[in-house]
């Protein structure tokens, strides 16, 4: 199969998932062309937003558009990390132990309002997510391919909840804030929800989208655009070192390098999702703020004066001017 078509069957199927997604889901494009990217490039999801703005249903929807096993996982003070990952059981009949695997095998894991569990269980995830591995009673177990884990929660409610632990949080690729739809979009909401149910139509297989990943890693960035991604995350940590002298009293730590892979891992998805095989500057900045806002550990001063991390980071890439585009040649000869 050529190049060009091979680009044209990827946009083709990319296309069709996001059509079957849209059927059910209104507006969010935003949203939706986040998560699109994290299944691209093989990263997990945090979504935060108030109830009923269709995270839940945007995640369902869209398993639902890929012949792959999804699990939901509620949640709650009272689950504990066996809930999660899986036990040990003792079959008394024969005597023996067997494993008995947690809802975390499966292709997309939906962990609906993860503040809701204490930090023991949430740290359950962190070697899950990490290396897609379980180790239960000392035995290792791969969960299948591909795996991507799309967490909620919402702002808005402080009462029995508990902060994720910042290992926890750095795992995650991005942080994606949803908002409430526009009167238009919202009359549509009311509309395809009150009237007869949108069956959604199974597009992709997991062995497709596998594939879609390993293509997405062939993307080209260019080795400008890497250096502007390590700038941004440096400058997250010593801010004095590029020009930023101002925003050291508001940063207590930086970026870790995960945020900077996770710079060039989503602009090479992003640069795939808008139908090219290299990344220009604007995939990587249409993606600053959704990677690094979680990542950032404010100081109480930058808390008091109200200072959000989406300000400092925004600070930081006024201050660092993105690349000029790749040319033409070093495109082609990439």
């Amino acid at each position: 199969m050529t190049a060009t078509r091979q680009d044209a069957d990827t946009a083709q199927l990319m296309e069709q998932i996001l059509y079957e997604v849209k059927r059910v889901v209104v507006g969010q494009d935003r949203f939706l062309e986040r998560v699109m990217v994290a299944l691209l490039a093989q990263g997990h999801l945090l979504v935060e937003g108030v109830p009923g703005l269709a995270k839940t249903l945007t995640v369902k929807t869209l398993a639902n558009t890929m012949r792959g096993q999804f699990k939901r996982i509620q949640f709650t003070p009272d689950l504990v990390p066996a809930d999660l990952v899986g036990t040990r059981m003792y079959n008394q009949k024969s005597g023996d132990f067997s494993t008995s695997l947690g809802p975390v095998f499966t292709n997309l894991l939906l962990a609906d309002e993860i503040n809701r569990a204490p930090a023991k269980v949430q740290s359950a995830l962190l070697e899950v997510m990490q290396e897609r591995q379980v180790t239960i009673a000392g035995e290792t177990h791969k969960v299948p391919r591909p795996f991507v884990v799309m967490a909620t929660q919402n702002p808005i409610e402080t009462e029995g909840t508990y902060p994720l632990p910042e290992a926890q949080v750095d795992r995650f690729m991005m942080k994606v804030l949803v908002d409430y739809p526009t009167d238009e979009e919202e009359y549509v909401i009311v509309e395809r929800v009150t009237g007869p149910a949108v069956e959604v139509s199974a597009v992709a297989s997991t062995e497709q989208l596998a594939a879609l990943q390993q293509e997405c890693r062939r993307v080209y960035v260019d080795p400008s655009l890497v250096q502007y991604a390590v700038k941004l995350v440096s400058a997250t940590r010593w801010p004095d070192r590029h020009g930023l002298k101002e925003l050291v009293p508001f940063i207590t730590f930086g970026a870790s390098p995960r945020g900077t892979i996770s710079l060039v891992e989503g602009a090479r998805a992003l640069a795939m999702l808008r139908g090219r095989t290299y990344a220009l500057p604007e995939d990587m900045t249409d993606l600053v703020a959704d990677v690094l806002r979680h990542r950032l550990v404010l100081s109480y001063e930058a808390l008091s004066q109200g200072l959000s991390a989406d300000a400092i980071v925004g600070k930081v890439m006024a201050r660092i001017p993105a690349p000029a585009k790749p040319l033409e040649h070093e495109k082609l000869a990439a």
